[in-house]
């Protein structure tokens, strides 16, 4: 039977709908204690004394531990895994990320203290208990607010709260020259706004020491466990790396917030020790609001400009991106390397200039979230584009077809070199764009808007033409960016005597359908049964050093890593076959779960060549028994998924509201392997993307307190704010990965935004608006009605 291609039902889920899934808070240990983490109310502050005798006198209570005890330990701060450079030359400033402060907090939420105690409900009463002095300080949580003279600093060794400066593309008098002489010049200031990931399962961490082999255990809520026990290891408590073992079990989501070592993690690990008992701790919704990692929160200035007949003749970008109290582990990367490298977008731009300075401020850590700087760069691009259609009277849908990247596909056509350090693989964007027109219906939807705006009825349509950089690699060109690891994945396939298959993944699931996807892979390549197919993840006992799942990496860097390996079986089996047919090699040919003689009905089947292998009575000479293999994939290059999105939207003239009544996606993913689960995760991403654009934000007051850290004020799309979605997709593969395949997970969050924001601004230019911030709430387009 062929899987690839195939719908097939996701063999996780019965696990996960029947309760058997095992996340890291049903994790029960013998001799189990519970932490509860004291933070800091303020977001700048002296810790001025900290009396503990109270809560260490509770019946129940084990440890409490502080920010001196963890200094007099020697216990490092958690590190940095991106170092991006000023424009000078001169090191990106790196101030240490305490695990328990024990002078001055930088962020509400900041970790205090930690109390570990027999039970969640003591530790939490005996936290209470805990008496910290603050001297207020004077905060700041606006990344435009922080470079200003006299602002209130952050870390004293980031004067001005810069982290960095960073610059990409041509030579500013070059683009500064194209510019002025342009017919005509679009100009946006604008803030992409602060995310809160909110994965479904909180963060947790058990940490276990014990004492008879001298070893550590750490249980996670992590998408990177094994990148999590290297920092563990080697940079926060110089621990041997084989005496850490981390196991990722089950996650329920995390959107990039998993991605990272946190805190929390070091601290239960080495606290495990001290107390020689294991310690569980897990956030409460409140704490996952002020202490994961969150995304966006760019504050931007970008200007296009144009020739007289609407070709674009250069790109001008200056952006200021907050990256909150620390650097969290790949927040660099971000609006740098993810963000600047892709404002290319599909277009002929010819040059393109963009400066991006990272901003300390008094808020919890901006990494990765969803997209990761490819949603920040296809917003200001899509934004920019229908705004210069509207000045320029020019149709939007039409501008982006004159401007596009001429139709290639890396093998017979060369790959397209940017403006932006990238190369793309693959690509037809004319092809995206014009099957997503077809499917709204342009024209009969223009003249449907006429009739409704005559009535008094607002109608708007937005387009996103989205491109994104996925697997990224290879991993000697991200060290030469400044990535402190490397980015290949690892995949081990072991074929059991029977036949049956195990295979070991460095990558881990979270939500994707790994355990289907690549079970599909495996059993198509090697013509047996799904249900024979074993995935292994998640746990750095079992697993070799992989690099986990972010960036869409999955199966266009674990899958082929897997590929390499199923290669490997085939090749040994086929000396194995060929030795049992009494035939060469050469002569055989591997279809449908045999290997046969050509031209013949001799054959043997795949499981008996299995057998053999570990059964080696009749063997060819020289070859050792066994059949297991394991690779190590490093790409040649990223891979480059792209789409057209569209979105039809109302709005109420007298309340505001925006009601989105059509979404079209139509994206090119490459090769895919279960259209089912690639049309999940566009689902999901799309619906992440509509809630920046009308409902999601995270709001500091002047305080830099977070005023809306709860799910009673922070706002989530829901299903009744979402129609049906219109998916298609054209397939354009990647040429220089085994499967063809692009990614998918990030692709709806990328496109999407713009998408419903141009709609929305389409809807409003009878009354004159050009630019809103997001999220577009009800209040907020009233107001600009008005």
């Amino acid at each position: 039977m062929t899987y690839i291609g195939k719908s097939v039902k996701r063999v996780e889920d019965k696990r996960f709908l029947t309760g058997k899934g095992r996340y890291t808070d049903d994790i029960v240990l013998p001799g189990m204690t519970y932490a509860c983490i004291i933070r800091s109310p303020y977001a700048h502050a002296k810790i001025t004394g900290i009396d503990t005798s109270a809560a260490e006198g509770m019946e129940g209570v084990v440890a409490i531990f502080t920010g001196k005890d963890i200094a007099a330990a020697g216990v490092n701060g958690v590190p940095c895994g991106w170092q991006v450079n000023f424009k000078n030359g001169d090191t990106m400033k790196e101030p240490p990320h305490p695990l328990l402060v024990a002078d001055v907090v930088k962020h509400v939420g900041d970790n205090v203290a930690m109390v570990i105690a027999e039970s969640r409900e003591i530790a939490k009463d005996a936290a209470e208990m805990v008496e910290i002095d603050y001297e207020e300080l004077d905060a700041v949580a606006n990344a435009a607010k922080a470079v200003k003279d006299g602002a209130p600093q952050v870390h004293p060794d980031a004067p001005g709260n810069l982290c960095f400066d960073w610059e990409l593309g041509n030579p500013k008098e070059e683009v500064d020259a194209a510019m002025d002489a342009a017919h005509h010049i679009t100009k946006l200031d604008f803030t992409n706004q602060r995310l809160i990931p909110n994965a479904i399962e909180p963060r947790s961490a058990i940490g276990h020491y014990e004492s008879a082999g001298d070893k550590y255990t750490l249980y996670t809520t992590s998408q990177n466990p094994h990148l999590t026990r290297l920092l563990i290891s080697a940079f926060v408590l110089g621990i041997p790396e084989h005496r850490v073992r981390v196991v990722a079990p089950d996650v329920g989501g995390g959107f990039g917030s998993k991605i990272f070592h946190y805190t929390e993690e070091a601290l239960v690990v080495w606290a495990s020790k001290q107390i020689n008992r294991p310690i569980k701790w897990t956030a409460e919704r409140s704490e996952s609001f002020m202490t994961d990692a969150h995304g966006r929160d760019h504050v931007t200035t970008a200007e296009m400009g144009f020739d007289a007949e609407g070709n674009i003749v250069g790109l001008r970008v200056n952006t200021l991106a907050n990256l909150g109290a620390y650097l969290s582990t790949f927040a660099p990367c971000v609006p740098t390397w993810l963000h600047g490298t892709l404002l290319q977008g599909l277009y002929t731009t010819p040059k393109i200039n963009v400066d991006v300075t990272g901003v300390f401020t008094h808020t919890t850590p901006v990494d990765a979230y969803r997209g990761a700087g490819r949603p920040e760069a296809t917003y200001l691009l899509e934004r920019l584009l229908d705004t210069a259609a509207l000045e320029m009277n020019m149709d939007p849908a039409e501008l982006r077809l004159k401007n596009f990247i001429p139709p290639f596909d890396g093998v017979e056509q060369e790959g397209y070199a940017t403006q932006v350090a990238l190369q793309y693989d693959s690509g037809n964007y004319h092809r995206v764009l014009e099957r997503a027109l077809e499917m709204v219906g342009y024209d009969d939807f223009r003249k449907e808007q006429a009739e409704a705006r005559a009535n008094g009825k607002y109608l708007g349509i937005g387009f996103s033409t989205y491109i994104e950089a996925c697997g990224i690699a290879p991993s000697a060109v991200v060290g030469a960016l400044g990535a402190r690891a490397g980015l290949y994945e690892v995949g081990q396939v072991r074929v059991q005597p029977t036949g049956k298959v195990s295979v070991y993944t460095g990558a881990h699931s979270h939500g994707q359908g790994h355990e289907t996807t690549f079970a599909q892979v495996v059993a198509d390549k090697f013509g047996i049964a799904l249900d024979d197919v074993e995935i292994v993840h998640g746990d750095s006992e079992s697993v070799a050093f992989g690099m986990g799942t972010y960036g869409s990496r999955s199966l266009a860097v674990g899958g082929s890593a897997i590929i390499k390996s199923i290669e490997k079986v085939l090749e040994k089996g086929a000396k194995i076959a060929a030795h049992k047919l009494e035939a060469a090699e050469g002569d055989l040919e591997f279809a449908e779960g045999k290997w046969t003689v050509k031209g013949t009905d001799k054959s043997i089947g795949f499981g008996d060549v299995a057998l053999t292998a570990y059964v080696p009575h009749d063997y060819p000479e020289g070859l050792e028994p066994g059949m297991d293999f394991s690779s190590f994939y490093d790409p040649a290059n990223f891979t480059y998924p792209f789409g057209a999105h569209i979105a039809i939207v109302e709005v109420d003239k007298d309340t505001g509201s925006v009601k989105l009544k059509r979404f079209i996606a139509v994206d090119d993913v490459g090769n895919v392997i279960n259209p089912m689960i690639v049309d999940g995760q566009i689902h999901g991403g799309v619906a992440q993307g509509i809630g920046q654009a009308l409902f999601e934000g995270a709001i500091y007051d002047e305080n830099a307190q977070l005023i809306n850290g709860s799910y009673m004020d922070y706002t989530m799309p829901r299903a009744d704010d979402l129609p049906a979605f219109e998916i298609d997709r054209t397939v354009t593969p990647c040429p220089h990965n085994p499967l063809g395949v692009k990614g998918a997970g990030e692709a709806g969050a990328i496109g999407s935004t713009p998408a419903v924001v141009n709609a929305v601004m389409d809807a409003l230019s009878p009354f004159g608006v050009k630019n809103l911030e997001m999220p577009l709430t009800p209040e907020r387009v009233w107001r600009a009605m008005q």
